[in-house]
């Protein structure tokens, strides 16, 4: 069984998406529905699988629209921040997925991987601290939400990449500022992501250990070759190995 040894890594960052809440798919579906608006009459509509695991999943929400819109040989103007959501701009398309997920998120909740909340709570239980991060400006009402604010140490989402001006993945700015709050250096953290450019950003930022999450069962060869140390379809064929666990007083 693939491990976390906790010998030589003192905090684990998690990606949020698809790792920690299963969120992922609420975010597809937000797309596909955005997307194949657009779409119409123009280019067969959106793939909830390929096209969201190779243009959008991972990324700061404007840059998957214009990495999937350019997939498709499209180009439209950039726009601003107060377009009308669903203009056919970057930003309007961008603002119309935003408001769909939050509407979904506010009324439904988030449901959060039982095998990833197992993990955390071994991981506190072990003194080893964890992040969560996230290219969604929303990813503390996600996290809250799912009930787990509790179980990380640091947050770090795209409102903090906005503020300090980091860029998206597969650049590892967002990991290395979370390790950079946990007081950690980059090799004595490991990166658990499921995305392509977040597996790549793991890789590019010197992490001591990437950790590729393939639910789908059809990414293991891809996130290996992204930079991903170990691949497992679920959090719970991570062991975690290496520290005494903190005895209860």
């Amino acid at each position: 069984m693939a491990a976390l040894d906790l010998t030589r890594l003192r905090a684990v960052i998690f990606d949020t998406d698809g790792v920690v809440t299963d969120t992922a798919r609420v975010h597809a579906a937000a797309w596909k529905h955005v997307f194949d608006h657009f779409l119409r009459g123009r280019s067969a509509p959106f793939d909830v699988r390929g096209d969201y695991l190779r243009h959008v999943d991972g990324r700061p929400r404007l840059d998957g629209v214009r990495t999937f819109l350019a997939s498709r040989g499209i180009t439209l103007p950039e726009g601003g921040p107060d377009d009308e959501p669903g203009a056919a701009t970057v930003h309007g398309l961008g603002r119309a997925k935003d408001a769909l997920f939050v509407r979904q998120v506010t009324r439904d909740g988030v449901a959060a991987f039982p095998s990833t909340v197992a993990l955390l709570h071994e991981l506190r239980r072990r003194g080893c601290r964890a992040a969560a991060v996230s290219a969604s400006k929303h990813c503390r009402l996600v996290v809250a939400s799912a009930g787990l604010m509790h179980l990380f140490d640091v947050v770090v989402d795209g409102n903090d990449s906005a503020r300090l001006g980091l860029p998206g993945k597969p650049d590892p700015a967002l990991f290395l500022e979370a390790a950079r709050r946990l007081g950690v250096a980059a090799e004595e953290a490991a990166v658990v992501e499921d995305a392509l450019p977040g597996v790549e950003a793991g890789r590019r930022g010197g992490f001591g250990l990437v950790v590729g999450v393939d639910r789908s069962g059809s990414q293991a060869a891809g996130l290996r070759r992204a930079g991903a140390d170990v691949v497992v379809p679920d959090l719970a064929e991570l062991d975690v190995a290496g520290r005494v666990p903190v005895s209860p007083r």
